[in-house]
């Protein structure tokens, strides 16, 4: 499943992952979409349950009827909204720029992650691109790139060029560190090649640069207008042909707001809610698990 339409490009892969940290009230699945429009499953509004009416939790325990009672004591007014995203970005200020500190704690399920990621993008790459993609120059945006993870371990081995984006400006310089080796072996072939220290609610990528636009554990400090809003403007981003990763953690059923980073685990309902606002597509999903013992 995997979202897109309404727009002359197709949109790909949307990837919903368990993130391995703290959060023992959330389920241990992973799924992942894609979306292109020459492929014809949609998503209606209709045909889902409304995210705006699916009750959900904070960290606390505190019940809420739906999300806009959630979003409109968070982020009502606008001095709200800026210090739910400063929370955010201070957070992560305060944690370590290794594996360890990006992953929580949980460092060791890297490997994990990066190769059921690795076995998805290889499906999407040959189904999608002709060859596989061998004759393009494939160019693709890490959102939340953190210290360049998934970059160095998955993106830079399958495209040419690959960008990152990271509102910590102390993950980015580690990410210009740990790629520099890197690119120094690609030759140029397969390189790091810009570093963008702004967060998604800001960023707008140049038109037609992306052949995918990968977006893992991050987009759930966005709230919903905001994440509506990323997706429309990152469309421009995409070549023809080009597709959205989304790899997120998902909630057993409505939501749960982490009150400590700021940021909202949704239910698979409630992404596909905002993806049909999006005018996006599902072309497919995976679901897996990941293995860890909660602290």
């Amino acid at each position: 499943m995997h979202l897109i339409n309404t727009h002359p490009y197709r949109f790909g892969p949307l990837c919903y992952t368990q993130k391995p940290y703290k959060k023992s009230h959330l389920s241990l699945q992973t799924t992942i979409y894609c979306h292109p429009t020459r492929f014809h499953k949609h998503y209606t509004a209709a045909a889902i349950q409304s995210p705006m009416e699916a009750a959900g939790t904070d960290s606390d325990g505190r019940e809420f009827k739906n999300p806009d009672e959630m979003w409109l004591e968070h982020t009502g007014d606008t001095n709200k909204k800026t210090q739910w995203y400063h929370d955010g970005v201070a957070y992560w200020e305060g944690v370590e720029a290794s594996v360890n500190g990006v992953l929580g704690g949980y460092g060791h399920v890297n490997d994990a992650d990066v190769k059921g990621s690795e076995g998805f993008l290889q499906t999407l790459l040959a189904e999608l691109f002709v060859d596989g993609g061998i004759d393009r120059h494939l160019v693709a945006l890490d959102c939340g790139s953190g210290i360049g993870r998934i970059t160095k371990n998955l993106l830079i081995r399958f495209f040419n060029e690959v960008d990152l984006l990271e509102p910590v400006s102390h993950f980015l310089d580690a990410a210009r560190e740990n790629l520099v080796q890197e690119n120094h072996m690609a030759l140029d072939k397969h390189k790091a090649t810009n570093f963008y220290c702004v967060p998604l609610q800001e960023f707008t990528p140049d038109a037609g640069r992306y052949d995918v636009i990968w977006v893992q554990w991050c987009i759930g400090h966005l709230t919903d207008d905001d994440f509506v809003s990323f997706f429309n403007r990152a469309k421009i981003g995409l070549k023809p042909g080009g597709f959205f990763v989304l790899k997120e953690n998902l909630a057993r059923s409505g939501f749960v707001l982490d009150k400590e980073d700021r940021s909202i685990t949704r239910s698979d309902s409630y992404f596909k809610g905002l993806f049909s606002r999006c005018g996006l597509h599902l072309y497919k999903s995976r679901v897996s698990f990941m293995h860890f013992n909660l602290k």
